[in-house]
């Protein structure tokens, strides 16, 4: 079984030696992926703006191999504050409502940098 790995072009994928997305077979792994703008790089403040962006991120990394959210069966949220569930459930269920994947939701001490206040990660995977 062939593995592909798809980069998104970022320079942390060679500066820490990850791949954005790899393919094995039917499955897509997705690395843990951040909601910098995609147009100025920058981190919002607003923990919605960034999973938005996050979430944005991730259909590009699902996209480039012939995946889509409509194959994700896990996803895992990442939040550096408590308190932010409220308001991103309807970002989730924007995306997921009707894939209902797996899920688990943790509130974590911090991210690769302190602008960081949002990461996900998925798994797809293609169905015949």
């Amino acid at each position: 079984m062939e593995r592909k790995l798809h980069s998104s072009g970022s320079p942390w994928e060679a500066r820490a030696g990850y791949s954005r997305a790899v393919v094995q077979g039917d499955w897509c792994f997705v690395a843990g992926t951040t909601g910098p703008d995609p147009e100025t790089g920058d981190f919002p403040t607003a923990v919605v703006l960034q999973a938005r962006n996050a979430l944005g991120h991730v259909e590009r990394a699902l996209d480039a191999p012939g995946f889509s959210f409509a194959a994700v069966v896990r996803v895992v949220y990442y939040v550096t504050e408590p308190g932010h569930m409220d308001a991103l459930c309807p970002v989730f269920a924007e995306v997921f409502g009707d894939v209902r994947p797996a899920a688990t939701y943790l509130e974590v001490a911090g991210l690769a940098a302190p602008e960081m206040t949002f990461e996900v990660e998925v798994t797809a995977l293609k169905r015949s």
